[in-house]
């Protein structure tokens, strides 16, 4: 089950990442595009024009906690406000993100863990 205070902490962490793009140019909410771009990623997306396409095929799942007032943004828009983004400033929230979903994560003992490796991928 999706726990709801992830994606919300994403708009949180990114806040502070200035938005480079003019307010009169921008039809596409950034946090929405982050949101997409990372839900892509873990699923497997490489890429911008995976992206579009991880959102497409998952559109009616990303609306049940995205407005996509515009729709799902194309590769194309996807390659062009990323490249604009400060990769330093991105990667700081990324980071404070990332830590705070870790947290989420419940600890296991290392012996458990290898043990559990040892069951699952042996042979």
């Amino acid at each position: 089950m999706c726990d709801l205070r992830v994606e919300r902490s994403i708009g949180r962490h990114f806040a502070a990442l200035h938005d480079p793009r003019s307010p009169t140019q921008s039809r596409h909410n950034l946090i929405e595009m982050i949101i997409i771009a990372i839900a892509a990623t873990l699923g497997g997306a490489d890429g911008w024009v995976g992206v579009e396409t991880f959102a497409t095929g998952k559109e009616a799942w990303l609306r049940t906690f995205l407005q996509l007032r515009h729709g799902i943004p194309s590769h194309d828009c996807f390659g062009r406000v990323f490249a604009l983004i400060n990769p330093e400033q991105f990667a700081a929230c990324f980071r404070q993100w990332s830590a705070s979903v870790a947290e989420l994560i419940p600890r296991t003992p290392s012996r458990m863990r290898s043990r559990r490796f040892r069951v699952c991928c042996s042979g």
